[in-house]
């Protein structure tokens, strides 16, 4: 197990590059969901400095809380709510540059103003969400979603794989 992350500098691209497959190292050989969730949260957040960086995971037709980075959260977002709750009724990666044009977005944070969530399926059944939150306007574009799909594509493939 790694016990220190090199956080890299550079573009962001660059430092998706360097990362990636540091948390690929990580998490491929730990079984447990809940403890790779935490250890990439705190290997995103650490790396970019943003906001919020943390999972909700869908129990009981409602997204619930996770492993995360960040100030106090939405404890449960329900279906179609939201930036995280569009992710899952779409199942597809939401890039809102700015959370106040994004119609019905929850407020957890009045301190965020951009947001990407990036939904995580298993068998093509979305089963939670991996959601960042940015202090800043206009922080996530298509170079977040190309990384952070790939990092939740490993993260449910260790899962998937430990079943």
């Amino acid at each position: 197990m790694a016990e220190h992350l090199f956080v890299p500098t550079g573009s962001k691209r660059e430092k998706y590059e360097e990362l990636f497959p540091q948390i690929k190292s990580l998490i491929e050989s730990e079984s447990d969901l809940i403890a790779n969730m935490a250890n990439v949260s705190a290997m995103i957040h650490a790396t970019f400095g943003f906001w919020w960086t943390g999972f909700y995971r869908v129990l009981d037709g409602m997204l619930v809380l996770g492993p995360f980075q960040g100030p106090l959260a939405c404890t449960r977002i329900k279906y179609g709510k939201g930036v995280c709750g569009t992710a899952w009724r779409e199942a597809r990666t939401q890039v809102v540059p700015d959370v106040d044009l994004f119609p019905g977005h929850i407020a957890c944070s009045s301190a965020s103003r951009s947001e990407i969530v990036v939904p995580i399926k298993l068998n093509g059944e979305v089963v939670g969400v991996l959601d960042i939150d940015s202090a800043e306007l206009n922080t996530f574009d298509e170079v977040d979603a190309e990384w952070l799909e790939k990092v939740v594509e490993v993260l449910i493939g260790t899962e998937s794989r430990n079943k």
